[in-house]
């Protein structure tokens, strides 16, 4: 078993209970893998996590920005709390050392990867408000992940990709893009998404994602870094 007490010292944090910091990083294949592990996986924590995170983060926008009306507020939000973000500041946090994975996750890089520290930070805020309170998760989330808010300010990061793409495209060539689904698989609840963005009949770059707009999304994300834009 990983040694969770570094964690907890990293961040200045101590838990009254230690399971739910353990459960906070348990993902299902570790149990397919050990069933006779006592906990269960991060699922539950990580529903409950992301929406003590939109209100943590609703909350502190509402009352730091009160001239901003709610549809730029609502960009700043989706931009703090998306998968990209979240699994970043993961990373930052040194998360990955302390995932529970089966083998063959483990070995998973990339994209999977991602998803999953963006879901353990989730269920990490989750196991937090439940050991220790709203008030916690609020100091916790203030210091790590608002912290972030102006350099997406000052960038535009929270400006949607696909209206960056577009604006780029329609300035620079003159092109509106176009979005085709190159490919699809997986049953109905896991779905997976290969998409093309074009100019014309270029294809400029491929995104994926478990929705077509999620794949579009990434589709155009690369196609700004394929364009230099």
């Amino acid at each position: 078993m990983k040694d969770f007490s570094l964690l907890e010292k990293k961040l200045n944090l101590k838990f009254k209970n230690k399971d739910f910091l353990i459960q906070a990083f348990a993902h299902r294949s570790y149990l397919n893998e050990n069933p006779d592990f006592y906990l269960s996986h991060n699922e539950r924590l990580e529903f409950l996590g992301d929406a003590v995170l939109e209100l943590v983060v609703t909350e502190y926008l509402y009352q730091n920005y009160p001239e901003k009306p709610e549809g730029e507020l609502t960009n700043w939000r989706a931009a703090l709390v998306n998968a990209k973000m979240l699994s970043t500041l993961a990373q930052e946090l040194d998360f990955n050392d302390f995932l529970l994975l089966s083998r063959g996750e483990e070995k998973e890089i990339g994209k999977a990867r991602q998803y999953i520290l963006a879901n353990a930070f989730e269920a990490f805020i989750g196991s937090i408000y439940l050991d220790q309170g709203y008030k916690t998760c609020q100091e916790f989330i203030k210091k790590y992940l608002l912290k972030k808010l102006p350099e997406i300010i000052k960038k535009g990061l929270y400006i949607d990709v696909k209206s960056r793409f577009q604006e780029e495209a329609q300035e620079r060539v003159k092109i509106t893009p176009t979005y085709k689904v190159l490919d699809e698989w997986g049953p109905d609840h896991a779905k997976h998404f290969i998409v093309g963005v074009f100019l014309g009949e270029e294809l400029i770059a491929k995104g994926e994602g478990s929705s077509k707009q999620e794949a579009e999304e990434d589709a155009a994300k690369n196609g700004l870094e394929v364009k230099d834009w």
